[in-house]
């Protein structure tokens, strides 16, 4: 059994959320070429990493002695907490920061076999290797030096989770704004598409365009206004004064959804750009397209 004071505990926490970012980043960052500060928070700590580390330690508390029993905890123990992590993140952000939907034998996306059974493998590995030599090392260190490195750890945590849980929502109400622009712009569209009367083919066509990225809407657009002012200047169209005025209606509304746009893709914060970058893997069903324009903004920056 385990026999640690508070700050020894947060301090096990702390080390194990450490770990986790020099893991994930120097993994990510290999595979993607270039340096990744991966994960949810911008300072070098993985709360998910050290969360599961602290739950190897407590499950597998009872079960020391034998081995199958450890393994199976901490593959109940791990999946339970990469689940209920995953479900929540997604409902509070619109975003999945991984996602097992392309692995077998995978549960919605959140946890998966493989991932299960390396749970189990890493409680293992932590409990009988790993732990052992930073518990002698922590234990090791006098009790007030101990409490006011962990005092100190907690203050910088708390203020970059905050920050961090800021950007995400920041970056979902982006997600829902721009998916708002884009529904506009598609009704923009298909009402121009009405005024310059599309043939039936070229009707067809569009039915397909829904998966347009916004910069070729934006240009299907501005076609469209470009051949109705061709139509006018040349005399082929002679549009009453009605089909006038909404043309001009509509033309204000596309230029305001743009600006609206331009404003949501600025990324000036610093937390929503890095937030952006330190997780590649990140996805989501219902904002895909939006998403992936963000991710790229946030490159280019």
């Amino acid at each position: 059994m385990y026999h640690y004071t508070v700050a020894q505990w947060l301090f096990f926490f702390y080390f194990y959320c450490f770990f986790g970012w020099c893991f994930e980043s120097a993994y990510v960052s290999v595979k993607n070429r270039h340096l990744v500060n991966r994960g949810f928070m911008r300072g070098p700590f993985l709360p998910l990493y050290g969360s599961g580390a602290i739950m190897m330690l407590v499950v597998s508390m009872p079960f020391q002695s034998n081995i199958w029993l450890t393994y199976i905890a901490g593959c109940i123990g791990a999946t339970a907490l990469e689940y209920v992590t995953g479900v929540t993140m997604e409902a509070l952000f619109k975003v999945r920061y991984w996602d097992y939907s392309n692995q077998k034998f995978n549960f919605q996306g959140h946890i998966c076999l493989s991932s299960t059974l390396a749970w189990g493998g890493l409680t293992i590995l932590m409990t009988r290797a790993v732990h052992k030599p930073v518990e002698r090392f922590v234990t090791g260190i006098p009790a007030d030096f101990l409490s006011a490195a962990v005092f100190f750890l907690t203050v910088c945590l708390a203020a970059d989770f905050t920050l961090s849980f800021k950007a995400a929502i920041d970056l979902r109400d982006i997600l829902v704004k721009m998916e708002a622009v884009r529904g506009e712009l598609e009704r923009v569209q298909k009402r121009l598409d009405v005024i310059i009367a599309l043939s039936n083919e070229e009707r067809e066509i569009r039915r397909h365009e829904r998966s347009e990225r916004m910069d070729e809407l934006e240009a299907n657009i501005e076609r469209r206004l470009q051949n109705i002012r061709e139509k006018i200047a040349s005399g082929r169209a002679a549009y009453p004064d009605s089909v006038r005025e909404e043309i001009t209606e509509l033309l204000v509304k596309y230029r305001l959804n743009m600006e609206s746009r331009v404003q949501l893709t600025s990324l000036k914060d610093f937390y929503k750009r890095q937030m952006l970058k330190g997780n590649p893997t990140m996805v989501s069903r219902r904002f895909k397209d939006t998403l992936q324009e963000l991710k790229e903004k946030a490159e280019k920056k």
